[in-house]
């Protein structure tokens, strides 16, 4: 990543991913206006910052629903999900597939598992 502005935003989202992020807020991490910090942020990603934030939370999801037994409510709060609903819906809708069912899946294959080759297994 070459643009330093981005680099500074994606840093935010990644040290806080559960913070309330908003366009704006994403902007003033970046040093930019709101607007100017959006197109350049999908030229360096390919994606809007707010698409990109909920991918970054469901990844983040997904391997801790495969590393570890926390609550699915705990996760959702740890990614920056409000209810564990709202979670579940946006995972299944990114994923094919409920939190839980993904989580089951997981244990039960054999060798190297990645985020990656599970969310193709769904």
């Amino acid at each position: 990543m070459v643009d330093s502005h981005v680099s500074r935003a994606l840093a935010a989202m990644k040290r806080e991913p559960a913070r309330r992020w908003t366009v704006a807020a994403l902007a003033r991490e970046a040093g930019l206006s709101r607007a100017p910090f959006a197109r350049r942020f999908e030229r360096a990603t390919g994606v809007p910052p707010l698409k990109y934030l909920t991918g970054l939370r469901l990844r983040a999801a997904a391997t801790r629903l495969v590393a570890s037994d926390a609550r699915l409510a705990e996760i959702a709060a740890d990614v920056g999900y409000a209810t564990e609903f709202s979670f579940a819906k946006a995972f299944k809708r990114a994923y094919g597939i409920a939190p839980g069912v993904f989580r089951r899946r997981a244990w039960g294959l054999s060798g190297a598992l990645t985020v990656t080759s599970l969310a193709r297994a769904a």
